[in-house]
């Protein structure tokens, strides 16, 4: 049997602080990085379809 998941701790005062900076400054990648990244994927999951048989 499963063990029930805990409550997420709501951060407060510093700890909340340096998650809202952090979460600010991640670096937005360039339209052509995301272009090369989804084409990426795309053919990953073709290649993993090749292997994968889903049956309903």
């Amino acid at each position: 049997m499963a063990r029930p998941i805990r409550e997420t701790p709501v951060l407060k005062g510093e700890d909340a602080f340096n998650f809202e900076m952090r979460r600010l400054e991640v670096d937005n990648m360039s339209e052509e990085q995301r272009a090369e990244n989804r084409r990426k994927l795309d053919e990953q999951v073709e290649r993993a379809k090749k292997y994968i048989k889903i049956c309903f």
